[in-house]
């Protein structure tokens, strides 16, 4: 495993980190817990110190497992990175576990009782570092969120702050560093083979101002592991059942053919490890935070560090 500094202001984090998405228990299918816990420490112990989780990924049980593992292993230098702004704490009408729908909220008093509540589940002193989670421009552009991020970094709750971007937004959003790039330490972005436009626009900045850049969705939700066909389908209760809906899985397969001679370049590594050494492959990018649900998975995911990254001239054009 290598290892790199998140941006000028940011913690060591390890190239390759956990996407800790799946393991809340929503969104991804069926998942158990033990499997869950074991794919945690094959991670840790493959070296990872970056784990990405947010509070709503299964209504904060993403990050008890998290603390859980922490707790029997010690935090030591594990770097906890997770997301506030999706509102399920008082969204409206309770469900059986006590919670409503979700909805964006970037209100300054919410954020803050949202981290709190954070660091109460993840059993620590402060966040390591605290993203606002994917919120829309409307709300990034007025004061709150910002000043919930100064008092918590102030009040010592939070070590650095972050902005996910939201997807399919990288260039719109991009201004944003230029008006908060003293508060923010690091941004997290949707960039894989066949999704590039944070090149355009945001990573120019990243660099410009010494943001980190935590890589998200970097295997395409599993399509550039090569996986899916045509003909895969998805449960009610999986997420990809809508982003990977048969129209759009044909037109990333149709694109993802055209890279056919990259993969064939590297025939002793998997399609995932290629993927993932492309993410990290970029000056701006720091990391890649792809998701896992098994140790095997891990395993894979963790080897892509130690290839490292792409040469520039046999990254071919975006298809």
């Amino acid at each position: 495993m290598k290892y790199t500094q998140l941006g000028k202001r940011g913690p060591v984090v390890s190239t390759i980190g956990f996407g800790a998405w799946a393991i809340g228990g929503m969104n991804w299918g069926k998942t158990d817990d033990e499997i869950s816990l074991r794919a945690l420490n094959e991670a840790i112990d493959n070296g990872v110190i970056l784990i990405d989780t947010a509070d709503v990924y299964g209504f904060g049980h993403s990050e008890e497992l998290i603390a859980r593992v922490i707790k029997e292993r010690g935090k030591r230098n594990i770097v906890i990175a997770t997301k506030a702004g999706n509102d399920f704490y008082f969204a409206g009408e309770e469900d059986d576990e006590g919670y409503g729908p979700i909805r964006q909220n970037y209100d300054k008093d919410y954020l803050i009782y949202a981290a709190e509540q954070s660091i109460k589940r993840l059993g620590v002193e402060a966040l390591d570092i605290l993203q606002l989670h994917s919120p829309d421009l409307e709300k990034l552009e007025r004061d709150e969120p910002w000043e919930a991020l100064e008092q918590l970094k102030k009040d010592g709750k939070i070590l650095h702050a972050g902005l996910s971007i939201q997807s399919f937004k990288e260039t719109e959003q991009a201004h944003l560093l230029d008006l908060h790039h003293d508060l923010i330490d690091s941004i997290q972005v949707r960039y894989n083979l066949l999704e590039r436009e944070a090149e355009k626009v945001l990573f120019p900045k990243a660099l410009k101002y010494g943001i980190g850049v935590i890589v998200r969705i970097p295997l395409l939700f599993g399509l550039l592991t090569g996986k899916f066909d045509r003909d895969s389908t998805f449960n009610e209760d999986d997420h990809r059942r809508m982003n990977l809906s048969p129209e759009k899985l044909a037109h990333y397969l149709d694109r993802l053919e055209k890279l056919k001679p990259l993969y064939d370049h590297f025939p002793d590594q998997t399609m995932a490890q290629v993927s993932l050494r492309f993410c990290i492959s970029h000056p701006a990018c720091h990391t890649a935070i792809p998701g896992a649900k098994t140790p095997q998975q891990v395993r894979d995911n963790c080897a892509a560090s130690d290839f490292g990254p792409i040469p520039r001239e046999l990254i071919p054009e975006l298809p």
